[in-house]
């Protein structure tokens, strides 16, 4: 199942906007229900206004009506395979249980897979948010 995913990663990767650093990200998601949603990065003039690929593809899933995600593949340049930022890695975080595979592929074909719960270990999550709420007493 995974290589679709890498080749769909691949593929949008090229209409990643990266005018300032030129470093094309592409991910693809698959859902529980067996969907694939895509995103590239997104960059803007005014720093931190972009959007990372995982980010997009995270989006698009969303729009869909869809909110669980079942597996990640991330394919970007360089010689090795590179990790989601530690924004991306809470965003898949949200989604995904801690044992869903994430490949990240770099362009020479190169991969490495890992799971979001290695990736982000300890992540915040809503029973931290639950807990955070709780009013005490004088």
């Amino acid at each position: 199942m995974t290589q679709d995913l890498i080749k769909a990663a691949r593929h949008v990767r090229g209409n990643a906007h990266t005018p300032y650093s030129n470093f094309q990200v592409g991910a693809a998601i698959r859902t529980s229900s067996g969907a694939v949603f895509v995103g590239c990065n997104v960059e803007n003039v005014a720093y931190p206004e972009g959007t990372c690929a995982e980010a997009g593809a995270i989006a698009a899933m969303c729009a869909a009506g869809e909110y669980e995600i079942f597996e990640v593949a991330v394919i970007a340049g360089g010689e090795r395979p590179v990790p989601p930022c530690g924004g991306c890695r809470q965003k898949l975080a949200e989604f995904a249980a801690g044992d869903v595979p994430v490949t990240m592929v770099a362009m020479d074909g190169s991969m490495q897979t890992t799971t979001v719960a290695d990736l982000l270990p300890g992540a915040f999550d809503i029973e931290h948010l639950k807990a955070g709420t709780k009013i005490s007493g004088p």
